[in-house]
């Protein structure tokens, strides 16, 4: 049984007196892996790699980034691409890698790998419904994704949203949608009553919905007030972070393990 997105706020697994959320995974391939490549193919040993990062940094919740397992499934998969890449119709991509049978599999197998060896909550970040459009759009060569439009990003949504009810078995807190553009330029950020299909199916199993931009994390429906960890947080000892009922941050892959463990220390 999931536990609630409000019960990790208000009283932290931890203790601490404020939940932290921390998005951990490049940071751990980086530590723990040496910079290899993370085992999505393995779920034993993908667990056991988060098992360990989760154990040592103690996050209030355990974060598994599926759209990172997507991205490498179509690099890595030629058969995918090109069927990604048949037709040039928008949506057509994001529709195709979703239906995908071996990688949606992969995510559930992974995902319920994760959520049976963690203590902690369970959170998915996938990409938002736009930005997961507009990043299969230009990987299948399908055009510009300035083009996209509020209606397209509302026929992504239903694609997530069916996706999403594979996930309906597992203990899931909350869904994140990632809303950053990788680069200088930024996708526009769309009004959150465009992904009314992915909230309904998230208000249908209970699941906290909450979307994350360069700036920090909103809990769509919550009056938690989150606050953002500066990433140069984790780099050094002077500096301090910000008040709010929850914390939440990145960790970035260069910072020096001892001196994530001494900031870690002082969010209690």
């Amino acid at each position: 049984m999931s536990i609630s997105l409000q019960e990790v706020i208000t009283a932290p697994h931890t203790g601490r007196t404020r939940a932290v959320l921390l998005d951990f995974h490049e940071y751990a391939q980086s530590v723990f892996l040496q910079g290899r490549d993370v085992p999505w193919h393995q779920p034993t040993a993908y667990s056991n790699f988060f098992g360990a990062a989760q154990g040592l940094l103690k996050p209030d919740v355990a974060l598994l980034d599926l759209g990172s397992l997507y991205a490498n499934a179509v690099t890595t998969n030629d058969g995918l691409r090109a069927a990604m890449a048949a037709k040039s119709r928008t949506g057509f991509a994001l529709k195709t890698m979703l239906a995908n049978e071996t990688t949606a599999s992969r995510a559930v197998e992974l995902a319920t790998a994760v959520s049976q060896t963690s203590a902690a909550p369970l959170v998915l970040q996938i990409p938002s419904p736009m930005l997961w459009l507009a990043l299969t759009h230009q990987l299948a060569g399908a055009g510009d994704v300035a083009d996209l439009s509020i209606d397209d990003a509302e026929n992504a949504a239903m694609h997530v949203a069916g996706w999403l009810r594979r996930l309906s078995t597992l203990p899931i807190s909350m869904i994140l949608l990632d809303e950053r553009w990788p680069g200088p330029d930024l996708m526009s950020v769309v009004d959150s009553s465009v992904y009314a299909p992915v909230s309904n199916v998230t208000n249908h199993y209970r699941w906290a919905l909450a979307r994350r931009t360069r700036d920090g994390l909103d809990i769509l429906g919550s009056a938690a007030n989150g606050a953002m960890v500066p990433a140069d947080y984790w780099l050094s000892d002077v500096a301090s972070a910000s008040s709010g009922d929850f914390l939440f941050g990145e960790i970035p892959a260069h910072a020096v393990p001892e001196t994530v463990l001494s900031q870690l220390a002082k969010l209690v």
